[in-house]
């Protein structure tokens, strides 16, 4: 009975953190006056998880932000923001990977908007809410360019 218990998959948060952060307002002062309609904002997520020894994983959600009116750059922000992760007792490894890519950054996602949306507001700007992700349509995108690059 105690055997069975053991095997039983297992996913523990062991720790958070900034791995890197970045933000660039290269055009202030003048940006703060010269906006008369709302910029444009382009957006790049990704996911990397590496096995750091045995169960312990590092998952990153790297959130990439760029604010741009007409042709002059306002803000570009980049963060890194990780999650050192205990997963265990998966016998499928696909279901192993989904756990990495898919529920853990789902954990990471809402500190990592906020850490966005704070650096936004310190910059200078109104806070960048980013909108809800969801983490298997991008982990099945990825795999599709994955299988699409080895052809």
């Amino acid at each position: 009975m105690e055997n069975q218990a053991q095997n039983k998959p297992f996913v523990a948060v062991n720790s958070q953190y900034v791995k890197d952060l970045s933000f660039e307002n290269p055009d202030s002062p003048a940006s703060f006056t010269a906006i008369q309609s709302p910029p444009k904002i382009d957006l790049a997520l990704d996911v990397k998880a590496k096995n750091i020894d045995g169960d312990n994983y590092e998952v990153v959600l790297k959130v990439s932000c760029k604010a741009t009116h007409e042709q002059t750059t306002l803000f570009v922000a980049e963060l890194e923001y990780a999650g050192l992760f205990t997963v265990k007792d998966f016998a499928d490894e696909g279901q192993k990977e989904q756990i990495l890519l898919i529920y853990c950054p789902s954990i990471l996602f809402p500190f990592a908007r906020r850490i966005i949306a704070d650096t936004t507001r310190d910059g200078g700007y109104q806070p960048l809410m980013i909108n809800p992700v969801d983490f298997a349509t991008l982990y099945i995108h990825q795999k599709q360019q994955a299988e699409a690059s080895k052809k």
